[in-house]
């Protein structure tokens, strides 16, 4: 592991100091995708991490005691995704919605009204023999498929897929079941 993993440990401790504050946290992205498969698949530099605006306040206080409690500009970031982070290696990439009337979940601004399933964010899963709420299998196939693929995802999208009976999208079949490329 190099300086910048966040180990299983630090996303345990981490929540269950948000859980102690009363913030229904979810966990996203990679470690999501770890804690469906119920072991730690691959080192992670970050922690993505889905939870009501409305407790926005619990949360920056159990990140202060925490030492997570400096800002990451990074572009592209908005007031609902930004990213927190200690100084040193523990950083968490922060995703905030609302909940709508209608049982959805409301992500992004109110000009690009976007809303998300809630059962998205209804996974279950453990990381390090610790039960957590984190993304579906489903919803995590499809926020690793939204932008160019990374190794990261080449790794984790296959794995989920074969796990959960998922069809393996179109650029992410293992490097041994890909077509030949054609000669440049």
């Amino acid at each position: 592991m190099n300086d910048y993993s966040m180990s299983a440990k630090d996303v345990v401790a981490l929540v269950e100091r948000l859980g102690a504050h009363g913030v229904d946290a979810c966990i996203g992205g990679g470690w999501a995708v770890d804690a469906l498969l119920r072991e730690q698949t691959r080192e992670h530099s970050d922690l993505d991490l889905w939870a009501p605006a409305a407790h926005l306040e619990q949360l920056f206080v159990a990140f202060t005691e925490a030492g997570v409690d400096r800002v990451f500009p990074w572009p592209g970031d908005r007031p609902w995704n930004f990213v927190l982070h200690d100084g040193v290696r523990l950083r968490v990439d922060l995703h905030l919605y609302e909940p709508l009337p209608d049982g959805s979940l409301h992500y992004g601004s109110v000009v690009a009204r976007g809303s998300i399933p809630a059962d998205a964010l209804a996974g279950r899963g453990s990381i390090a023999g610790t039960a957590v709420r984190c993304e579906s299998a489903e919803w995590a196939v499809r926020c690793h498929t939204g932008y160019p693929a990374r190794d990261v995802d080449r790794h984790d999208v296959p794995l989920l897929c074969r796990r959960f009976g998922i069809t393996v999208p179109e650029g992410f079949e293992p490097l041994e079941e890909r077509p030949p490329s054609s000669p440049a």
